[in-house]
């Protein structure tokens, strides 16, 4: 359990049930666990410094959204992607969060948009100095700091699902393979919302997800 990364959610939980789902969610998010990787509720719970009941109830949770699997030996792991399980993510994929970013282009105003041109700023940095970890939390910020703005409920709460599916493959790959070729589509983005033109929002999206996601090849596929 040493290679993963918890960190404290900035929101105030009731519960440490809430604390402990969301910190595991998060570190899932950011690439903290591998595809193929076993998780034990004992091992996260001296990890989180939290009795086993908590975690038990967040890897369920988590499991029902598909971002671990249950095998029929009661194992629980972070699952791998087979091409046709990625093909259909990315098209949810493409299809929900250009939704999303459709929906929020009204409510973006100067100051929200200085805001993605700095996390953009973010983004572009960790791909010139092939920083992993920054680029896949800042690439994270970057799409959800866009999404929320649009008030989204059910979309955010599904897209979010598929990020969580998709995250640690992605992580492997880019661990494998590096972070420098990858492509940014995110100033293309950030200057069609400048525009307000709904149309070249949702062909960025697009296209960033389809270069990044879609991109993943079969033999990447097959080395995990």
């Amino acid at each position: 359990m040493r290679d993963a990364e918890f960190t404290e959610p900035q929101e105030a939980f009731r519960t440490t049930q809430e604390r402990v789902y969301y910190q595991v969610r998060d570190a899932i998010l950011r690439g903290q666990f591998l595809p193929g990787r076993a998780i034990t509720i004992r091992g996260l719970a001296a990890e989180l410094d939290c009795s086993p009941m908590p975690v038990r109830e967040a890897l369920r949770r988590l499991t029902s959204e598909r971002a671990l699997e249950l095998s029929d030996t009661r194992r629980v792991t972070v699952p791998t992607l087979t091409r046709e399980k990625l093909d259909e993510i990315c098209a949810a994929r493409v299809s929900l969060e250009c939704q999303a970013a459709a929906q929020a282009l009204p409510f973006v105003g100067k100051e929200e948009l200085e805001t993605l041109r700095a996390l953009d700023d973010r983004v572009t940095a960790a791909l010139e100095k092939k920083d992993i970890q920054e680029y896949v939390t800042g690439n994270l910020e970057f799409h959800f700091t866009l999404y929320r703005l649009g008030r989204p409920h059910i979309i955010l709460s599904l897209i979010e699902s598929l990020w969580l599916q998709t995250a640690p493959l992605q992580h492997l790959v880019f661990q494998r393979f590096g972070v420098q070729e990858l492509p940014d589509r995110h100033q293309d983005l950030v200057d069609a919302i400048a525009s307000n033109d709904e149309q070249r929002v949702r062909t960025a999206i697009r296209q960033d997800i389809e270069e990044g996601l879609g991109s993943i090849s079969a033999e990447e596929l097959l080395s995990v």
